[in-house]
C-alpha cells in the first residue's frame, strides 16, 4: 500500500465555495446593470453625434443643406427618435426627404433606452449653421433608470451647429 496522500476537493469544501461565488455574483449584479445601461447611453450618444456631424458636413459639402430627423423605418422622417434617427442630403432644401435626395445614414433606435427629441427635424444649412431659431436638443437615457444616476445625456445643438453632450441625472 502506498503511503501517497490524493490530493483534491471535499465535497464540502466545493459546496461552501459555489456558495461564496453565488453571493458576490449576487452582490455584483445590480452595480454590472447599472454599468450596462450607462454603456447603452453613451453608445448611442456617440452614434448621435456621428449622425449629426454627418448631415453638417455634407450641408457644408453640397453647399444646400442636411437634415437629421426621427425615423423608425429610415425611409422617412416620422419624429419616433426613439425609432431611430435618418441623416440625409437636402438638396430642395424643402426639410423633406425626397425620391431624388439621399439618405446617408440611419441608425435604429434601442428599445432598451428612451430618446426626445424637438418636434421638428434638426436642419442644417449650407455654412453648417442649424436652420430652426428654436433651441434643439435630444435626451438619452435607459428605459429603466436608476435614480440618482449619472445615466442621461442631453445633446444640445447650438445655432453654429456644433453639438454638445451633457452628463445629467435620471430625471
Amino acid at each position: 500500500m502506498s503511503s501517497r496522500r490524493i490530493n483534491g476537493f471535499t465535497l464540502l469544501e466545493l459546496m461552501v465555495t459555489v456558495a461564496i461565488v453565488a453571493i458576490v455574483a449576487a452582490l455584483a449584479f445590480p452595480s454590472f446593470q447599472g454599468t450596462l445601461r450607462s454603456n447603452r447611453v453613451a453608445a448611442f450618444n456617440n452614434e448621435v453625434i456621428g449622425v449629426m456631424n454627418l448631415a453638417r458636413s455634407e450641408a457644408i459639402r453640397n453647399g444646400r443643406g442636411g437634415i437629421v430627423c426621427g425615423s423608425s423605418s429610415g425611409a422617412a422622417c416620422d419624429g419616433n427618435w426613439a425609432g431611430g434617427l435618418l441623416a440625409f442630403a437636402d438638396a430642395d432644401e424643402d426639410g423633406e426627404l425626397s425620391a431624388d435626395e439621399a439618405a446617408l445614414r440611419f441608425v435604429a433606435g434601442n428599445p432598451q433606452l428612451a430618446v426626445d427629441g424637438p418636434d421638428e427635424p434638426i436642419g442644417f444649412d449650407g455654412r453648417g449653421r442649424r436652420r430652426s431659431a428654436d433651441e434643439q436638443s435630444l435626451t438619452l437615457r435607459p428605459s429603466e433608470c436608476d435614480a440618482g444616476a449619472e445615466q442621461q445625456r442631453t445633446l444640445s445643438i447650438n445655432p453654429s451647429g456644433q453639438v454638445r453632450s451633457t452628463r445629467e441625472i435620471c430625471a
